[in-house]
């Protein structure tokens, strides 16, 4: 299930200015936006909610030391018209 979902996910994104991370045995895909802002990765995450009705979440909440490297991840374990609705407004950014 997780393949079919994360290869349909990464496909859909190829038009985006993500940078998408290799992932196996994961519903998650990594993401860097670093060539797109400049942003923390918190701040970053709540504007995509608020901008543009995509939720992400940042890495850093996931260290120790909060090491901000600009990256998020996405979840894709969602049904196919929320991927493409989702993919659809990321490849805007």
């Amino acid at each position: 299930f997780y393949k079919i979902k994360r290869d349909f996910f990464r496909e859909k994104m190829k038009s985006s200015r993500f940078e998408l991370f290799p992932c196996d045995g994961t519903y998650f895909q990594i993401a860097s936006y670093k060539s797109i802002s400049s942003e923390g990765d918190l701040d970053f995450s709540k504007r995509l909610i608020k901008e543009f009705g995509v939720a992400a979440i940042p890495l850093s909440v996931f260290n120790g030391n909060q090491d901000d490297q600009k990256l998020i991840r996405f979840c894709f374990a969602k049904d196919e018209q929320t991927l493409i609705s989702a993919t659809d407004r990321l490849c805007k950014i």
